[in-house]
């Protein structure tokens, strides 16, 4: 099964966006969630270009297809930082994570 080839469900994010700030208090949770959501994004732009599904990326870490599902969620898990390596390496990428002055600062 982790063979399965990649066949990604397509969506325009920024139509998802759209649509979901007109909702009362949307925009503030999300913003609230920004860093959750780059680092989710970047999780599954990862994925795709190592075109592998979420089972296959799951075998490669020795852990199950609906703990790779909650790692990939914004906001509804934390991963250490240690498991974010594990999800790199899994998906042929390497870690990095930097600080960056804030703006103003």
């Amino acid at each position: 099964m982790a063979d399965a080839k990649l066949n990604p469900v397509a969506h325009d994010h920024n139509e998802f966006l759209a649509k979901a700030r007109k909702r009362k208090g949307f925009t503030e949770a999300y913003e609230a969630l920004e860093l959750e959501y780059q680092v989710a994004s970047q999780m599954l732009k990862a994925r795709a270009r190592a075109g592998l599904t979420q089972d296959a990326v799951a075998e490669r870490m020795g852990t199950t297809k609906s703990a790779i599902s909650r790692l990939e969620s914004a906001g509804k898990h934390a991963p250490s930082l240690e498991t974010l390596k594990r999800y790199a390496e899994a998906v042929g990428c390497e870690l990095q994570v930097r600080l960056v002055p804030a703006k103003g600062a």
